[in-house]
């Protein structure tokens, strides 16, 4: 652990082998997080938090077991480091994947169950407000191939839903204990609130 914690600002890792990495350490950082990007088990080490951004989930995986990243990372976040996903970040913390590929590998710790590309190809990406728990205002959310949440175990809290169009009523942000996750990419568009309740949940808070 860093011990930054003491001083109000935590550092929170984000995961930088593949995925929109730059978006979030900027949102970290807009935020009052000290962001590091996160390539190595000795940069992990030094990590209050950390963040598992949108990208390409298979791929994601084996990059983490190549750098020797994904058993450090799934001990991390077994011993409670807290830890938000967001896209391929949310299936990365699943513990079951529905349309996955043969062999696909996660980190694990959230007890949900998520569809891969729920929403169809990248031309079938799109935004929405949502009612987000914690926060007064609507999130507006964009969804990039993104999944859903198909089942939720008994201590996981829904934090968002879709709340119009064809999808209604899907799952697509959870939290459990130390884990939060989004199916859209809350680093995209300026509203960086979403990232201030996780750098909070870092804090303690």
């Amino acid at each position: 652990m860093s011990g930054s914690l003491t001083s109000g600002r935590p550092v929170v890792g984000v995961f930088a082998l593949q995925g929109d990495v730059r978006e979030h350490l900027q949102a970290l950082a807009a935020v009052g997080a000290e962001p590091l990007a996160v390539r190595r088990p000795t940069e992990l080490a030094r990590c209050d938090g950390f963040v598992i951004p949108g990208g390409e989930s298979t791929t994601m995986a084996k990059l983490a077991r190549t750098f020797e990243l994904l058993e450090p990372l799934r001990d991390r976040v077994k011993t409670g480091m807290p830890t938000f996903g967001t896209c391929a970040g949310m299936i990365l913390l699943a513990d079951r994947i529905e349309d996955g590929i043969a062999g696909q590998e996660t980190v694990g710790g959230l007890d949900i169950t998520v569809r891969r590309n729920a929403f169809g190809r990248q031309v079938d990406s799109f935004e929405g407000d949502l009612a987000f728990a914690g926060l007064a205002d609507p999130v507006h959310a964009i969804f990039i191939r993104a999944p859903w949440v198909e089942r939720v175990g008994d201590d996981v809290e829904v934090l968002a839903r879709v709340e119009r169009g064809p999808a209604v009523g899907r799952i697509v942000a959870v939290r459990q204990g130390h884990l939060m996750a989004t199916a859209f990419h809350p680093e995209v568009g300026g509203d960086t609130r979403v990232h201030a309740l996780f750098v909070d949940l870092v804090r303690g808070g």
